[in-house]
């Protein structure tokens, strides 16, 4: 039984999007916990036994509603991101991208409750982590490959440097939205996240300021 519950979502359909649109509003509303399959059926617009048709366990239910969400944020982001640009747009496309989904209903309320599910169910967490960050991660990291190969980024940790990246686009703005000190951003909040993400990014790595501090002269101050 435990092998086919992970194939269970690959069946599609009409109603199984109606499915994953009534479980997203009421996981977001109510939590993992508090999520009641008769409400999010009701709210889907189906039977219970359509529900359990293609989603058993609510875990799983959970698990593909973030999977379905990551994915489409992911979409959106090769969408607009031109990989065959310099770094300095590209990072900030990203950036753009990156803080527009951590400020968001979705992102903040499904890291609250991995959180707070994380001793009972830790795979939640683990989906959530795989599906968002560490495919953020891949993809900044396979960019930045590219770039370093165009002699535009000089970098020796790829995957740190995507990291150290991801970090920067969160600056004075995540812990804020996180613990609920702050509940909405202005645009201009965004941008001096974004083009302090790029300028610090930029300064580190990029070929541009490696090659200023290369040919930097350096007293000799060995002794004679």
């Amino acid at each position: 039984m435990g092998g086919t519950a992970a194939a269970t979502p690959l069946r599609r359909g009409r109603k199984f999007d109606q499915v994953l649109a009534g479980a997203r509003e009421v996981f977001l509303r109510d939590g993992f916990e508090g999520a009641v399959v008769d409400e999010i059926a009701r709210q889907a617009g189906v039977s219970k036994a359509t529900l359990y048709s293609y989603f058993p366990d609510k875990r799983e239910l959970f698990l593909a509603v973030v999977r379905n969400e990551c994915e489409a944020q992911a979409q959106r982001a090769t969408a607009v991101i031109d990989e065959s640009q310099p770094p300095e747009i590209v990072l900030r496309k990203a950036a753009e991208q990156i803080v527009g989904f951590v400020v968001s209903r979705f992102a903040l309320r499904i890291f609250r409750i991995c959180l707070a599910e994380a001793d009972r169910f830790p795979e939640l967490g683990q989906a959530f982590y795989s599906s968002g960050p560490m495919l953020g991660r891949s993809r900044l990291s396979s960019y930045m490959q590219k770039a370093a190969a165009r002699g535009q980024l000089v970098i020796d940790d790829y995957e740190l440097a995507a990291d150290q990246y991801a970090e920067l686009c969160k600056a004075n703005i995540w812990n804020r939205a996180a613990f609920g000190v702050q509940s909405s951003f202005s645009q201009d909040e965004m941008e001096r996240t974004i083009n302090g993400a790029v300028a610090v990014f930029m300064a580190c790595y990029g070929a541009a300021g490696h090659a200023a501090g290369a040919g930097t002269a350096h007293p000799d101050t060995s002794a004679d």
